[in-house]
């Protein structure tokens, strides 16, 4: 599974061919939450509050990215990297 980006000990990831509906994977320690691009929300998993909230700012600042990388993995191409959250 591709590393797209890396934050605050968080670790964003998507998987090469995932089903849908379009998302990613947030892991901290032992914290994972899978989380849809759109609409923005968590579909599987629980996390700190703190984890949560710095995932969903991070995902609302690369909407357009996220998307275009789910693309790239569904037809089986590397994502491209995404800035981190400062």
């Amino acid at each position: 599974m591709p590393e797209i980006s890396r934050f605050y000990g968080i670790v964003i990831r998507m998987f090469y061919r995932d089903h849908s509906p379009p998302h990613f994977h947030a892991v901290h320690d032992r914290w994972e939450i899978k989380v849809g691009i759109s609409p923005l929300e968590i579909i599987e998993g629980e996390a700190p509050t703190r984890m949560v909230n710095l995932v969903m700012e991070w995902a609302q600042r690369h909407d357009r990215e996220l998307m275009v990388n789910w693309d790239r993995c569904r037809q089986g191409l590397i994502p491209f990297k995404i800035s981190r959250l400062e």
